[in-house]
């Protein structure tokens, strides 16, 4: 099976890269003999030395009255060993804009540099854009060999000029061709002018290049783009699908997975391909549908993921963004629609961290907007959490563009860095009393459960017994810190992750200065805890995650608040054990069940472990 291969063409004015893409199309044989005579008839018109292949590519009356390219031309041709798609972007710094729309999905950038004028500030330009938008393969292609004799020097000069830049750059895959898209050489074969280049011709290399390996199959991502009903559809009654593209990973029947933003947890029943056809596993950038083992509420934007490898979950973040409208600037304060996967969601941006100089890759910070062409880092508030990767692991799930909400015109593409980072000129303090010279060393308890397990009843006789033993001990129970510090979260699956964020920092100061905070707090899914467990280890904190084991029968027939009634009934939505998943841990420290005796029994076992 040959795989599809997105080429993207960059460089600077009069580099040659129409020309190249035309000498690709010309000597592979992917031209019709029509095609060819209208090159040929024009360039006879205009009197050309030579017929101009670039003319195949150029195919905007500006483009050929003044043979240069403006608009993004997109080609394809296929080798009996693979299929390319190229887009020959402009080479014009006024045409940045349509280089980046070109690069943006590209699998291998070709970086055109003239053999005669060497390394220019396009050429660096446009291999620094290729770079932030993680295109994973860089082939220089070191043009019009044939004006400066072939000389090896001359290629060995460029090749370590460009590595020297692009050694400031982001870039893993970087390889170097002498070539004459003129005269075809080192194009399709090897050139008999250039004896002393050892490497394949630029269309081996093509050919050769590794692919399969850049795409995320790790991060199981499914932004549902519509949702099908249908009846009698297949071989079911009542179908209820869930279409779109899978942005990462692999899905397959039988799967665990769960819906962002409600949490619900389920499994696949069957994945489908276009016309309906069941398949085994589906992977990254295959469009499918796909049908759930049990009715859950899901619309578009919403995304399907897997419940122990979820996406960051953040209304603030980091990003660079390219601005690509004359008509205005990017300006702090200013509100605009994201279109993030199939979600559109209102934002702000919050500041304007600097400006890039992409020549020098300097960061002007003294600046209050973005235009044209202009590349910056901003931190973007949205109204509703994104559901995301960053950029660099994967380009489907952490890009974005930004839409003006008047005009409706995109005016900007983004690349998310990850999660809002703190700001700047806010620092942390070490503390003039470190752990060890306190009286006694901390940690942090965690009981987690379903509501009405009697995690809150141990964790009080915990405290109790701690703080009459002589140990420093303070209770953090979910509902109490609900009327205080987590007063104005809810419980969708992201207020759900806050919450669990917010008790975890606050435990951890506890446990750093010489408490046992035990935490007595539902936390239902597994990925929040093990957050916790991770930011405490990194802290040289102890953690101790104690699931009290309490069957969801036990619990609803205890009821003391009478919530399990309430959700029974529809009054509550969102109610963990009912319409709301519990996750249990997987590798818990201590497990405490009612077979263990009453919550002071319970609570005496856990003291016991504690003490061992």
């Amino acid at each position: 099976m040959s795989h599809l291969v997105r080429l993207a063409t960059a460089g600077s004015v009069d580099d040659g890269k129409s020309t190249l893409i035309g000498r690709l199309l010309y000597d592979s044989k992917a031209i019709f003999e029509d095609q060819l005579a209208a090159v040929e008839r024009t360039s006879a018109q205009r009197g050309d030395a030579h017929t101009d292949l670039a003319l195949l590519t150029d195919g905007l009356r500006a483009e050929r009255e003044q043979g240069i390219t403006i608009d993004v031309a997109y080609r394809y041709f296929a080798t009996p060993r693979r299929k390319f798609i190229i887009a020959d972007t402009p080479g014009h710094i006024q045409y940045t804009r349509n280089m980046v729309t070109g690069a943006s999905t590209a699998d291998v950038a070709l970086i055109l540099v003239d053999a005669e004028k060497g390394v220019l500030e396009q050429s660096r330009r446009h291999a620094f854009i290729a770079s932030l938008l993680g295109v994973p393969h860089l082939i220089v292609c070191v043009n019009k060999m044939d004006l400066v004799d072939y000389a090896q020097e001359r290629f060995a000069e460029i090749v370590e000029e460009f590595r020297r830049f692009a050694a400031k750059l982001d870039v893993h895959d970087l390889a170097f061709v002498p070539v004459s898209a003129l005269h075809g050489d080192n194009i399709v074969n090897r050139s008999a002018e250039m004896p002393w280049y050892e490497g394949p011709a630029l269309l081996h290399r093509l050919e050769e290049v590794h692919v399969a390996s850049d795409r995320n199959l790790i991060d199981a991502r499914l932004p549902v783009q519509y949702v099908i009903r249908a009846h009698g559809f297949a071989e079911g009654q009542g179908f209820r699908g869930y279409a779109g593209t899978i942005a990462g990973g692999v899905f397959k029947p039988g799967d665990e997975v769960t819906v962002l933003p409600s949490g619900f947890g389920t499994t696949i029943a069957a994945v489908r391909g276009p016309g309906g056809t069941a398949i085994e596993e589906a992977f990254a950038g295959q469009a499918v549908t796909v049908e759930l083992s049990d009715e859950i509420d899901i619309v578009r934007g919403d995304l399907i993921c897997r419940p122990n490898n979820r996406p960051h979950v953040a209304a603030d973040v980091d990003a660079m963004v390219c601005w690509l409208t004359e008509h205005s600037s990017l300006s702090v304060g200013a509100r605009y629609t994201v279109h993030h996967t199939t979600r559109e969601v209102p934002a702000t941006v919050g500041q304007l961290d600097y400006r890039l100089d992409i020549n020098t890759l300097h960061r002007d910070q003294a600046v209050d907007s973005l235009s044209l062409n202009e590349i910056g880092r901003i931190r973007l508030r949205t109204r509703q959490p994104l559901h995301f990767d960053p950029y660099r692991r994967n380009r489907d799930t952490g890009s974005f563009v930004l839409v003006d909400e008047v005009s409706k015109k995109t005016v900007a593409a983004g690349m998310i860095i990850g999660p809002a980072e703190t700001a700047p000129d806010v620092v942390w303090h070490e503390p003039a009393v470190t752990r060890s010279r306190r009286a006694t060393s901390g940690m942090t308890v965690w009981l987690t459960g379903l509501s009405a397990s009697g995690k809150s009843t141990v964790g009080a006789e915990l405290e109790r017994r701690l703080v009459a033993s002589g140990r420093p001990a303070y209770l953090l129970d979910g509902d109490n810190l609900r009327h205080g510090v987590n007063a104005g979260l809810g419980f969708s699956a992201e207020d759900r992750q806050e919450n669990v964020r917010r008790t975890g920092e606050i435990a951890k100061l506890f446990a750093d200065a010489g408490t046992v905070a035990v935490v007595t707090l539902i936390s239902p899914y597994r990925a929040d805890r093990d957050a916790v467990r991770r930011s405490h280890e990194e802290a040289g904190l102890r953690f101790v995650e104690v699931f009290v084991d309490t069957p969801l029968e036990t619990c609803a027939a205890r009821d003391p608040k009478g919530l399990y009634a309430k959700a029974r009934r529809g009054e509550i939505v969102g109610f963990t054990g009912v319409d709301d998943p519990y996750e249990v841990p997987r590798s818990p420290d201590v497990v405490l069940r009612p077979d263990d005796g009453a919550p002071s029994a319970q609570a005496a076992i856990l003291l016991e472990w504690l003490a061992r």
